[in-house]
């Protein structure tokens, strides 16, 4: 999936910049972000909460509960001084890989933050360059409250005889029947709120980028999809209860166009729970290779 831009202007206003591998290492300094129960209620009604079933996401009369995958909102400055660092803000030929979390402790609905990132590492595919970032999110008491880690595919920037990037292991499907299926649609104008979060690419607003890109029409963030198979796990697995999903990962392999019929699919693992997200409309998994942890 298309990773988020710095604005509507931003590929045209960017320099062609490489890659840079000798940035592996390097790290973001820190970023103060400061949320309120609005930008809560907001993000929940961009992965497609709904009062009936999640009204405790939704009103701050409950809370309003938070869903851990609000890490990575709060994780963006930090994750976009990573992109200056190694190929100077370019970010029109990227592409969202995979991305995790792991949440320490359930996320206050309102707050202020600071979070700092890393180059993990700068991995050569020949053709492509794969990076992998990391973030610490901590509260104002240095009380550590999230880590997020991201892997970007560069559709340039490879071929500088670097190190291919470590193996991941990918869980089977289990012979056992699924914990449970749910079908969940998404709307047509689901990007255009979910970008109110933050991400603000037009990739997932304007049609002529979109096209210029090589879609027919805009895509919804590959994150949008990640808080989707978040909200469903927290209702079907967690009770309900958002703090305790603890961490979450997996790959995006394909895009979704706002308005398709989703399908979330969940097996027991040993060690946790294996998820996939099926695009009904084409057949095809666009959350692959999934894996979430609850807490007792």
């Amino acid at each position: 999936m298309r990773l988020f831009a710095l604005g509507p202007d931003s590929r045209a206003k960017s320099p062609n910049v490489a890659l840079d591998p000798s940035k592996a290492g390097e790290r973001a300094g820190e970023h103060r972000f400061i949320y309120d129960e609005r930008d809560i209620i907001l993000y929940h009604l961009g992965v497609g909460a709904t009062g009936d079933r999640n009204l405790d996401l939704l009103y701050e009369g409950r809370g309003p509960k938070v869903l851990p995958t609000y890490a990575v909102v709060m994780a963006f400055p930090a994750v976009t001084e990573l992109f200056e660092i190694a190929m100077g803000g370019d970010l029109s030929d990227i592409v969202h890989g995979a991305q995790a979390i792991r949440v320490h402790r359930p996320i206050p609905p309102k707050g202020e933050v600071i979070s700092t990132g890393k180059i993990e590492g700068i991995y050569d595919l020949r053709r492509l360059a794969v990076s992998i970032l990391s973030t610490e999110t901590r509260d104002l008491n240095g009380d550590l409250l999230a880590e997020t880690e991201w892997e970007i595919v560069h559709l340039r920037g490879g071929g500088f005889g670097g190190e291919r990037p470590p193996r991941k292991e990918r869980p089977k499907v289990p012979d056992s029947p699924p914990l449970f299926e749910r079908e969940v649609a998404t709307h047509p104008d689901q990007a255009l709120l979910y970008r109110l979060s933050g991400d603000r690419n037009p990739l997932h607003a304007d049609p002529d980028f979109a096209a210029k890109v090589g879609f027919d029409r805009p895509i919804l963030h590959g994150l949008c999809t990640y808080g989707i198979a978040a909200r469903v796990l927290v209702d079907e697995l967690g009770g309900g209860e958002p703090q305790k999903l603890r961490a979450l990962r997996g790959q995006f392999s394909k895009p979704v166009f706002p308005g398709e019929r989703l399908l979330v699919r969940a097996h027991q693992l040993e060690d946790g729970v294996r998820v996939e997200v099926e695009s009904l409309d084409r057949s095809e998994i666009v959350f692959a290779s999934g894996v979430a942890e609850f807490s007792p």
